[in-house]
């Protein structure tokens, strides 16, 4: 099965005149973005990233240009889940080809060293309750162990930051099947109101959609109009920002206070992205 179209800034690909007249992207959320950053990182459980749909590309951009070097990667699900709507017994096999062309399957994921770590916005959450059920009936079906399996799948949530107090609203513990993996498991990251909805609802992106019942559509070549070709500056400027010792720094300075910095892997992580 192909892959949706979408350049690789990080090589990069040719992007021949595609940025000719394109002025200089305003990246004004890049410090909230860096902070994030090195939280998701540092919440991760030292799993590799997988970021799910389109809303967080900015965030798989910067870390392309930041990790460079470190030895980590990350890597994109390209599924997007209608709201309200289950996944359609016709889709299920291909949304479980796009997941294997990134080697999760049930039994990549049962042997496994290190965990997989899934990465969305979230509102309500459906995206991930779509995704564990798809995951869950797929390791029923070819009876993996569950008791290993759980064990490496985890999920961060990017949410709106705002006041907290007993009485706020979690969408994890709304979620029964979040009670089914270890706590740490599921784990949220909060980013400005302003900069969350800006990825979440505003932001151009450089693909299509990734409905599933749609998918045949959007294997075609990219979007090549003015906004799309915006878009791409900023991604690509993104990248170029990841590179840079100060934004390496500041995505370490986002890890500062997290219980995490106990283990290892992270002061390990952190002393790469000060180098």
């Amino acid at each position: 099965m192909n892959m949706p179209f979408r350049w690789d800034l990080v090589a990069p690909d040719r992007l021949g005149s595609l940025l000719d007249d394109i002025a200089t992207p305003d990246l004004w959320y890049l410090d909230d973005l860096a902070e994030c950053t090195g939280k998701v990182l540092a919440r991760s459980g030292n799993g590799d990233l997988v970021f799910v749909g389109r809303s967080l590309d900015s965030m798989f951009d910067l870390l392309g240009g930041a990790l460079e070097g470190t030895g980590r990667v990350v890597d994109r699900l390209p599924v997007s889940f209608d709201r309200g709507r289950a996944i359609a017994h016709s889709d299920l096999p291909r949304a479980r080809e796009l997941a294997a062309e990134i080697g999760i399957t049930p039994a990549s994921l049962a042997r496994r060293d290190r965990p997989v770590t899934f990465v969305d916005v979230v509102y309500e959450g459906s995206t991930f309750t779509k995704l564990f059920t798809l995951l869950d009936d797929w390791i029923a079906e070819e009876r993996e162990t569950w008791p290993v399996i759980r064990q490496k799948l985890r999920f961060i949530g990017v949410t709106r930051r705002k006041k907290t107090s007993p009485n706020t609203w979690r969408w994890q513990q709304h979620a029964e099947w979040t009670r089914r993996l270890p706590a740490s498991a599921v784990v949220n990251v909060s980013l400005d109101l302003d900069v969350w909805s800006y990825f979440g609802d505003n932001q151009t992106k450089l693909t299509w959609p990734f409905q599933l019942h749609r998918w045949r559509e959007y294997l075609r070549e990219a979007k090549r109009d003015e906004r799309t070709r915006e878009a791409l500056a900023e991604a690509v400027h993104l990248v170029s920002a990841g590179r840079t010792r100060e934004v390496r720094r500041q995505i370490a300075r986002g890890v500062d206070g997290e219980p995490a910095l106990s283990e290892p892997w992270l002061r390990t992580l952190v002393r790469q992205l000060n180098a």
